[in-house]
């Protein structure tokens, strides 16, 4: 009886295809994914709530990769005006505020307010204490008494060691993707009954969580996904 040797390439073929058809898929989907989350974001340290003050951390990435980030200029909401804007001090980088007179005072506690913080100016002192590509950096305002909103837009521009600047402030209709340059915005919670308590929930910066799950999940399947082809291309040669 002779033995028909069965011919194994059409199978090793199909393995080495679905292996790439992985591979493209998932690397699609990192790079999708994880540019979202590098953009500029705000977040309130340990939440943010109506009527109340908060500690807002603006972190910003450089995605240029032949280029620094030599200013950053934060505008505060025209629609909401805010009655008290601090600045904290950066290391290595100087600090313009702008103020605006406002059509109507803005009543307050200690009184009518006037005149409020229009935007705050950014810039790195030298080259060394710009953030360089592939860095990130953060820069904290202290503001209040927040307006009872669900969420605030905070626009910004920022400046490159090569003289371009991007303009975040862009925002997204009900349900629509994440434009390419979004304005960084921070979710505000209701009132606290404790005017010095705030919600623990209200950081604006879980909105790239998703986005970074996702890209992590997409990278892991792009690795194993070459691991396949490789070995089905391995097996293929000893064939």
């Amino acid at each position: 009886m002779k033995l028909v040797p069965i011919d194994r390439r059409p199978r090793r073929r199909g393995a080495a295809r679905l292996g790439v058809l992985l591979a493209v898929g998932a690397t699609l989907l990192a790079l999708g994914a994880l540019p979202a989350s590098a953009h500029i974001r705000v977040s309130a340290d340990g939440g943010a709530a109506a009527g109340s003050y908060a500690q807002l951390a603006f972190r910003v990435p450089t995605e240029k990769d032949n280029a620094s980030t030599t200013a950053v200029q934060i505008f505060l909401p025209a629609d909401q005006p805010l009655a008290s804007v601090s600045v904290q001090p950066h290391p290595g980088w100087t600090v313009e505020v702008h103020q605006k007179t406002l059509p109507q005072p803005l009543q307050t506690d200690d009184g009518p307010v006037s005149q409020v913080v229009s935007d705050v100016v950014f810039t790195a002192q030298s080259p060394q204490t710009a953030i360089a590509p592939q860095q990130f950096d953060q820069f904290s305002l202290l503001v209040g008494p927040l307006p009872n909103v669900p969420s605030l837009a905070f626009p910004a521009n920022q400046t490159y060691s090569d003289g371009s600047v991007v303009a975040w402030n862009q925002s997204a209709a009900p349900g629509a993707p994440e434009p390419e340059h979004p304005s960084p915005t921070l979710t505000i919670g209701p009132a606290s009954p404790d005017s010095g308590a705030t919600p623990a929930s209200s950081d604006s910066g879980s909105s790239s969580t998703p986005a970074l799950v996702i890209g992590i999940i997409a990278l892991v399947l792009a690795v194993v996904a070459l691991l396949l082809l490789a070995v089905a291309l391995l097996r293929g040669r000893r064939g």
